[in-house]
C-alpha cells in the first residue's frame, strides 16, 4: 500500500477509499481492490480479494492491563478468494481478519510481542504473548470455534526460534516433545517478521502463521528512516 495525505481518504459506514485502492462490505464479504505500485521496483499491484466472513466476533481482549491497547479477532474463521491481473495470480482458502486499537501508539506501549495463528479443526487457535515497555508480560491463547463461542486453552511453552536475516527475535508456544519450526519466512524485515511455521501435535501436524514485532527496533532512528523505502509516501 501506499500512504497518502488526507485529501486521499473517502469512507462512508460500509466503504472506505484510501487513493485508488478501496475495502467495502456487503452481505457479510469484505471485498478489496487494491491498485498500487510496489517498491523498491516499481511494478503495477492490481487486484482483488474477496473475504467471506463466517462468524463475527465481538469481544475484544486488552493487551495491557491499563487498557490502553485492544485487539480483537474479527473474523477469525473466514475464507478467501483472490484474483489478481498484476501480477497474474490467484488462489482460495482459510482466512483471517482481526484489528487492533487503541489510545496511544504501538511503541508507547510495547516492547515487543509473538503472535501465532493455527488451524485446529473447525477452530481457529491464536497465541498472543506481549512485553510491555515496563517489563511485564501478558499472554493469550484462545480457540475461536465455528459455532461462535470462544474458548481459553491451556498456553503450552514457549520456544525460541531461529532469528531473522534481520536478527528479530522471534518465538512460539510448543508441547514439549512436539516441536516448531519455520519453513518459510515471507515477510523479514528489521523490525518485523511474519513465517509459516510446522506445528508438531498429539493429533497431528497443523500450518501457523507466526509474527514478530520489535518495537523498541520499529523506534530507532535508523530504522524510521528506511520506512518510506518499504511503504512509499504521497502527502498530497
Amino acid at each position: 500500500m501506499t500512504e497518502r495525505g488526507r485529501a486521499a481518504l473517502h469512507r462512508s459506514a460500509t466503504r472506505i477509499a484510501i487513493g485508488p485502492s478501496t475495502l467495502g462490505h456487503s452481505s457479510g464479504q469484505l471485498a478489496i481492490d487494491i491498485d498500487e505500485w510496489t517498491v523498491p521496483v516499481p511494478r503495477r499491484l492490481r487486484g482483488r480479494i474477496v473475504i467471506d466472513l463466517g462468524p463475527i466476533f465481538d469481544r475484544a481482549w486488552a493487551l495491557d492491563g491499563d487498557g490502553r491497547h485492544q485487539w480483537q479477532p474479527v473474523a477469525p474463521l473466514a475464507r478467501a478468494r483472490v484474483a489478481f491481473d498484476k501480477p497474474a495470480l490467484g488462489w482460495s482458502g482459510r482466512a483471517y481478519v482481526d484489528m487492533n486499537f487503541g489510545t496511544e501508539p504501538l511503541e508507547a506501549g510495547f516492547r515487543r510481542w509473538d503472535w501465532s495463528r493455527e488451524e485446529c479443526g473447525d477452530a481457529t487457535r491464536l497465541f498472543y504473548d506481549v512485553e510491555g515497555k515496563d517489563g511485564a508480560h501478558r499472554s493469550l491463547a484462545l480457540d475461536y470455534r465455528a459455532d461462535g463461542t470462544i474458548l481459553a486453552v491451556d498456553a503450552a511453552p514457549r520456544l525460541r526460534l531461529p532469528r531473522t536475516g534481520w536478527r528479530v527475535g522471534r518465538a512460539t508456544r510448543a508441547e514439549i516433545g512436539h516441536p516448531a519450526r519455520v519453513v518459510r519466512t515471507l515477510e523479514d524485515t528489521p523490525f518485523y517478521s511474519r513465517s509459516l511455521l510446522h506445528i508438531d501435535r498429539d493429533g497431528g501436524a497443523s500450518a501457523a502463521i507466526h509474527e514478530s514485532v520489535d518495537l523498541a527496533r520499529f523506534s530507532a532512528g535508523w530504522v524510521q528512516t528506511l520506512l518510506p523505502f518499504k511503504m512509499p509516501r504521497k502527502t498530497w
